[in-house]
């Protein structure tokens, strides 16, 4: 199996099996199984436009352009042998053909009966007298697929001297049952020749010319591969379509020169390997076509419209051309820079005018003018992104910040003026636009909380202040001196105001703490230091009662409701240097402890 590697000629016998919706039979001597006038059972076959049968593929035949075009449907004998069988006459002698045929398998490959039985169809070309083989081939299993696949197989074959007919045969190597069953359709008959092919001067194949460069001439050069023929004799034709051909009279050699073009023309050569054979189209072949193309000359681009944008805007400028043309954008209606080919749109990046000037893709044909398109670039209102803070319970003024005095202005809160004021922290927008463009500005507001005082300690003659938050706190027992240490330092006992402040805010918080501590020693030897054993602050507490003692547990003092102030002397009398205690109840609560009296 396999087909002609050269070019082949016109058909010389094509099988279609008709159109119609009335299924037929084959002419008498043509196949040895049964026909069937509706659906065909193992050693049956019809030609039918409909395959809607056992569940096979219901598909219609492989002929373009048919309306309920025929194939020759057989569904396999339970013997293997010939199914059909036709003669062709009117060949040539010593001369190659090649005979093709389309074929499908109708079982879809998930048919309930499985995969089924594979179609395997062979081919035999015979002489006319049914006695000598000539050449035959098999296309092998073909197995079920999911959809409809119709295939192609050839074989190719020479004739033998004298002889100018042969019979065709096709026989099934498969049984019958479930499955074998297939379609056949366009079997066809043609000349195989070298494969030829046509040049023009520049070893070009086909070519493309402007239709402004018309009338238009070119030499083209006939070149075989001598697979098949050993000699060649040319007839050039012409074709105003590629479809139907006249002969070119005079025109047999290797080279040939095309008159003057106007329209587009399609050039082939008939191939043979005997003069006599050019004039008889079943012993010829045709080379590849040769194409003189011409192009119509492409109107400039349409323009989709000048461009108003901001400067901030990406828009391009955009023409709109048809299918197989291409745009090239110039500075100039004329000559000037190219700036992008090979596309409808251009961004620009100044204001000025651009021209867009069309390119078919076949042949580069160029359009007579250019399309004028403008751009105008707004200036567009400068603003700054910020990220701003403001003071707890106080309010902040948001500004638009916009040098441009027709500026418009849309905030988020719904507010039109160029500053608003707000007391809550989030992220703020305004619009800000001038007549022709708008920006957007982003303030992002955070607030600074206030400090909130977790607790205050006296640490011996110490006051310590702890908060519950975080900030750039500030510090004063006096409220008009502030420190940025939350401790302060050999402070004598009373009752204290405790002042704080965020470091660029002005509101101020504050809280009373009584400063009460206990001396660990005291050295009445009157020099003005520590000369008693004082207990400060505690006047401020409402319910007091201290008791001092020797190591004995004698009661040397007592006090209640009242200040304290101890000299060391107990009836009158200097106290010796020791270690003295202490009861103390303050509010019911109880501090014991001793100090050190020096002398």
């Amino acid at each position: 199996m396999g087909f002609c590697s050269g070019n082949s000629g016109d058909p010389i016998f094509t099988e279609t099996f008709g159109v119609g919706t009335n299924n037929v039979p084959l002419p008498a001597g043509t196949t040895t199984y049964s026909f069937a006038s509706v659906k065909p059972f193992d050693g049956f076959y019809t030609i039918s436009n409909r395959t809607n049968w056992f569940g096979w593929h219901d598909i219609p035949d492989h002929t373009a352009g048919d309306t309920n075009g025929r194939s020759l449907v057989v569904n396999a004998d339970y013997t293997s042998g010939e199914f059909y069988r036709t003669a062709i006459s009117g060949l040539c002698e010593n001369t190659t053909y090649e005979f093709s045929s389309w074929m499908v398998n109708l079982l879809p490959a998930n048919h309930s009966c499985g995969i089924g039985i594979p179609i395997n169809v062979k081919f035999e070309i015979w002489d006319n007298t049914d006695t000598q083989l000539l050449a035959s081939g098999n296309t092998g299993d073909i197995y079920g697929t999911s959809s409809a696949d119709w295939r192609q197989y050839a074989l190719v074959f020479q004739s033998e001297p004298g002889q100018t007919s042969i019979i065709l045969k096709m026989l099934n190597n498969g049984i019958g049952g479930c499955g074998n069953d297939l379609a056949i359709d366009d079997i066809v008959f043609k000349t195989c020749g070298d494969t030829v092919i046509i040049e023009d001067v520049l070893n070009e194949t086909h070519i493309d010319v402007c239709e402004d460069n018309l009338p238009f001439s070119t030499e083209l050069t006939v070149t075989p591969d001598f697979v098949i023929f050993s000699s060649h004799f040319y007839q050039w034709q012409e074709s105003n379509d590629g479809i139907n051909w006249i002969d070119i009279i005079g025109e047999n050699a290797e080279k040939y020169t095309t008159p003057p073009l106007n329209n587009t023309t399609f050039y082939r050569v008939k191939v043979a390997e005997d003069v006599v054979n050019l004039t008889n189209n079943s012993c010829n072949s045709t080379s590849d076509i040769f194409e003189v193309r011409v192009i119509p000359q492409p109107n400039a681009p349409a323009s989709n419209g000048d461009v108003l944008v901001c400067e901030n805007d990406t828009t391009p400028l955009s023409v709109t051309v048809p299918s197989g043309v291409v745009v090239n954008w110039y500075s100039a209606a004329i000559g000037g820079t190219l700036l992008q080919a090979n596309s409808t749109t251009y961004n620009a990046t100044t204001n000025g005018l651009y021209y867009a000037e069309a390119e078919t893709v076949n042949g580069n044909c160029i359009s007579n003018t250019r399309t004028e398109v403008s751009i105008t670039f707004f200036e567009i209102p400068e603003v700054e992104d910020e990220t701003l803070e403001f003071c707890e319970n106080e309010s902040i003024e948001l500004h638009a910040d916009t040098n441009i005095f027709t500026a418009t202005y849309l905030w988020n809160t719904g507010e039109t003026t160029e500053v608003i004021n707000v007391d809550q922290a989030g992220i703020y927008t305004v619009e800000v636009a001038n007549e022709s463009c708008a920006v957007t500005k982003i303030i992002t507001l955070s607030q600074i909380d206030l400090p909130i005082i977790a607790s205050v300690e006296s640490v011996g003659k110490s006051i310590v202040i702890t908060t519950e938050n975080k900030g750039d706190f500030l510090y004063s027992i006096t409220g008009n001196i502030f420190q940025p240490n939350n401790i302060f330092t050999n402070i004598e006992g009373g009752n204290y105001t405790i002042y704080m402040k965020q470091q660029n805010c002005d509101e101020i918080v504050s809280m009373q703490f009584i400063h009460f501590f206990i001396p660990k020693f005291f050295t009445p030897n009157g020099d003005g230091a520590n000369d008693s054993f004082a207990l400060k602050g505690i006047e401020y507490y409402q319910s007091t009662q201290v008791s001092i003692f020797n190591r004995y547990g004698k009661l040397l003092k007592f006090s209640e409701n009242a200040p304290f102030l101890w000299d060391g002397l107990f009836a009158g009398e200097l106290l010796e240097t020791d270690d003295y205690w202490y009861v103390i109840i303050i509010n019911g609560q109880q501090f014991t402890g001793h100090f050190t009296l020096k002398r």
